[in-house]
């Protein structure tokens, strides 16, 4: 079982049945979790104190998730890939939705209560420097984009600002992971699974492809890099494998394709 969001779906009804909270510590006393299998630092962290707080993937299969420490007012964020622990880092109070002095009430005025509420919805690690804007206006901006792009709404960023933009961008990388098991068909047709094929060895990655129902229909060469264009009738799939190095290195749904047909 990973440490994902599935995980932590259960994790909340868990949350009642913690063990006797111990004196909390800091990120840099917890790194002894790091490498461990996300379960046990699900474990370690409510024996500290600590409570589950949200948990949000990107595209390259890294999991974040967020604690908070009510005795200690203390928020860290916990990275995980492929099951296990690489980090645990402290993170801002607001990112375990809690805001010191009057910062969430300005947060609000700026952005809106029904935008943001009390609470900031995107985390650090969204930000391309893992920090929250210190200018509010520009932080409640981000948001307003980020919820956009998550939820999959019109671009509309009436002040031009790059906060919104990133925000956006931000919020369209997690939707987009959070839907990583969706191939982008709808209807009652069955479809392959491709996507978990990203990075395998091109010569095994071609056998699965075969299996799963696909057959190649073009193939081409630019530079070091191969160009496959695999279709699947049953399901209508047209997938392009980009190989590079030997590998995987892409492989999308492109849709249509003039040999796929």
């Amino acid at each position: 079982m990973t440490f994902g969001l599935k995980h932590f779906v259960a994790g909340t009804a868990l949350a009642a049945m913690t063990a006797v909270p111990v004196l909390a510590e800091k990120a840099s006393e917890l790194t002894y979790i790091n490498g461990s299998y996300g379960r046990d630092a699900e474990t370690q962290l409510r024996e500290r104190g600590f409570a589950h707080i949200s948990t949000h993937k990107n595209e390259m299969g890294y999991v974040y998730s967020y604690w908070w420490d009510e005795a200690d007012d203390k928020c860290v964020n916990v990275e995980v890939y492929d099951g296990r622990v690489e980090s645990i880092t402290d993170a801002s109070d607001q990112d375990c939705g809690h805001h010191k002095g009057d910062a969430g009430a300005a947060v609000a005025a700026v952005a809106g209560a029904a935008i943001l509420g009390a609470l900031l919805s995107h985390k650090s690690h969204h930000h391309d420097d893992n920090k929250h804007h210190d200018d509010r206006e520009a932080d409640a901006q981000y948001e307003r984009g980020y919820k956009d792009g998550l939820h999959n709404a019109s671009y509309h960023n009436y002040d031009r600002s790059n906060a919104y933009s990133s925000g956006y961008e931000a919020g369209v990388r997690e939707r987009n992971a959070n839907l990583s098991h969706h191939q982008g068909h709808g209807g009652y047709r069955q479809t392959a699974q491709f996507k978990d094929l990203n990075g395998a060895r091109a010569a095994g990655g071609m056998s699965q492809l075969e299996n799963r129902g696909f057959r190649q229909v073009d193939n081409f060469t630019s530079g070091n890099t191969r160009y496959s264009i695999q279709w699947r009738p049953q399901s209508r799939q047209c997938v392009q494998v980009t190989i590079a190095d030997g590998r995987f290195y892409d492989i999308r749904d492109i849709g249509q394709h003039p040999n796929c047909r």
